[in-house]
């Protein structure tokens, strides 16, 4: 059974705290926060008084994705308000190993997140002491695109490396989740889910994070 993380990117942001507080009925495991500065992806979305109004409704621990540039600038800023996962961008931490350790100092979980392009074996030297790897399944910075095939060969070789390294983190993915392709996901060795559009656009956003949890 997959752990869910819905994306508040997709939400009703006139309506947030209501879509908060949908999430803290719902079967979702997480809350993921999006956080975009228009620099290192193609779109702003929110910043820390973002995060910190869902913590202060959120009743679900808070998986923040920092598509940004210099992420050790704020990650103390997003620990208080709230994120108790803080995934950073390979792409964009130069100094990777040193920002996964700070972030564990300031008590969260770190995360690495990949972009499509990006192969996992550059993951090899940092794979112990990670506690989630995220895959994007899209080109990151805008909600509603196409899944990108490419992902369950990711997928399967990063599962590949986490046994053979003996390794314990969450593979995660984000982009164009949805029903038909969580299952293979599963299979390929994923085991956590983000989904936006899907869940938020759908007539029963709790039905359908129901099925998502309950997808095998």
């Amino acid at each position: 059974m997959p752990l869910i993380s819905p994306s508040i990117l997709a939400a009703d942001f006139a309506n947030l705290q209501r879509d908060v507080e949908m999430l803290n009925r719902s079967e979702a495991d997480y809350m993921h926060v999006d956080i975009m500065d228009g620099m290192f992806v193609p779109n702003i979305s929110f910043g820390m008084p973002v995060c910190q109004a869902v913590n202060r409704h959120a009743q679900k621990p808070l998986d923040v994705h920092l598509m940004i540039v210099d992420p050790d600038r704020y990650l103390k800023d997003f620990r208080q308000a709230g994120a108790e996962i803080i995934t950073v961008h390979y792409e964009a931490c130069p100094h990777l190993h040193r920002t996964v350790q700070h972030i564990r100092e300031l008590g969260a979980q770190p995360g690495v997140a990949l972009n499509p392009h990006t192969p996992v074996e550059l993951l090899t030297d940092i794979l112990t002491d990670i506690s989630l790897v995220l895959i994007m399944s899209v080109n990151p910075g805008f909600g509603g695109q196409t899944f990108i095939e490419n992902t369950y060969r990711k997928v399967r070789k990063l599962a590949e490396m986490r046994r053979e390294s003996g390794a314990d983190f969450l593979i995660e993915i984000d982009g164009g989740v949805n029903s038909e392709n969580a299952p293979p996901l599963l299979k390929a060795g994923a085991d956590m889910l983000v989904a936006g559009s899907f869940v938020f656009k759908s007539p029963d956003p709790l039905q359908t994070i129901s099925i998502l949890k309950n997808t095998e």
